[in-house]
């Protein structure tokens, strides 16, 4: 089984993946973005827009997910905004054609929480630190593309906890969980090294 987990930015896809990935035994991570900085990093900077509109990146997406899926025998979760249609169909829709068993969730939160949360959050740069302009610029746009069934299945986050959406996710999917929650130190603890790990 394959769990895409879609949202905004802000919306808790990394911190949701990554504790699924610990309360499921033998869950693994496999994270989009790297094919598409990998690509970035090959190209030279004016060449450098959206990976996701790269071809080659759509398609490597569905062939490198396929293949992990084939070769772990546990739940692959793939942390991951798309909210454009096509590519949408092109990836997820190409993945099923294959065989791949996705279940697809789309963390959902309003405007407001999206940007109080963004606005904790600090990426690194070459040029030292900045704000998630960027993210904050693109959420009218994911907020409207992910309201559609398209994107089904919702799970609002507003008002719920990492655990609480975790514990959705897997009493949707079936799954059992084979960990407990942390503590509230622990937790945060372990919430700080994964939003550390994964500053671009």
């Amino acid at each position: 089984m394959l769990i895409w987990i879609n949202g905004a930015f802000g919306a808790g896809k990394t911190h949701t993946a990554f504790e699924l990935q610990r309360r499921l035994a033998g869950a693994h991570v496999a994270d989009p973005e790297l094919i598409g900085f990998a690509m970035h990093r090959m190209l030279p900077s004016p060449a450098r827009g959206d990976f996701q509109d790269l071809p080659a990146w759509r398609s490597a997406v569905v062939e490198t997910l396929q293949r992990a899926e084939a070769a772990h025998h546990g739940v692959t979760l793939v942390p991951m905004t798309i909210v454009d249609d096509a590519y949408f169909d092109e990836i997820i829709g190409g993945l099923r054609s294959r065989g791949v068993d996705v279940r697809h969730y789309a963390l959902t939160a309003s405007p407001e929480t999206l940007l109080r949360r963004l606005s904790t959050r600090i990426a690194f740069v070459r040029s030292g630190l900045r704000r998630e302009t960027w993210a904050v610029q693109q959420i009218p746009r994911c907020v409207a593309a992910l309201a559609q069934d398209r994107y089904a299945t919702h799970v609002a986050t507003d008002g719920r906890t990492t655990d609480e959406v975790v514990e959705w996710i897997a009493g949707d999917t079936g799954l059992t969980l084979a960990r407990p929650r942390l503590s509230r130190a622990r937790f945060q603890l372990r919430r700080l090294r994964v939003g550390l790990q994964h500053l671009r």
